[in-house]
């Protein structure tokens, strides 16, 4: 700490900000007329995870839950009962129905199945990292409005690159 007289210059800096936690959940919003189920996965504010508490909320009001986003294996029963799940299968949330599914179409990819689907519809998966939809969407667009209609391979593949250094740059994936 610098003081009066010291006898080496120095400067003091006031940190007023702190790490508050290791980022394997996050406090979210529950929206009105909403049950939430502790060990249960939903989507809220944009971060998909499993519920640590449960909540329910009424008409005109909201509550908070934790939901852990850790990537890491996790068991669900939270299936479709028509498809298999079989191990290696991409697997994704579906908001409507509130189960993850293999259809990917207008739903967002959580993670990879590591156990096939029991007789109870009960698999394993590997929660990936949390994906900034935003970012997505942004360099989705970006590649198909850039291209024209005569792509030639090498315009395609200079594209996808891009596409691939934007998605890591902004840690949607490894490099």
């Amino acid at each position: 700490m610098a003081y009066t007289g010291q006898p080496v210059p120095s400067t003091v800096y006031n940190a007023t900000r702190a790490k508050v936690g290791d980022g394997k959940s996050v406090k979210v919003t529950v929206p009105e007329n909403t049950t939430i189920e502790a060990g249960k996965f939903y989507l809220l504010d944009g971060f998909f995870g499993v519920a640590m508490q449960s909540v329910t909320t009424g008409s005109g009001e909201t509550a908070e839950v934790i939901l852990n986003i850790e990537e890491a294996e996790y068991e669900t029963d939270q299936t479709n009962d028509t498809q298999n799940y079989a191990v290696g299968t991409p697997v994704f949330w579906d908001d409507t129905n509130k189960e993850l599914t293999e259809t990917a179409t207008g739903n967002r990819f959580v993670g990879i199945v590591t156990s096939a689907k029991d007789a109870n519809g009960v698999i394993w998966f590997k929660l990936s990292a949390q994906a900034n939809p935003m970012v997505q969407a942004v360099a989705v667009a970006d590649i198909t409005t850039d291209m024209s209609a005569d792509v030639n391979d090498n315009e395609l593949k200079g594209k996808i690159n891009e596409l691939l250094a934007a998605l890591r740059a902004a840690g949607i994936i490894a490099n």
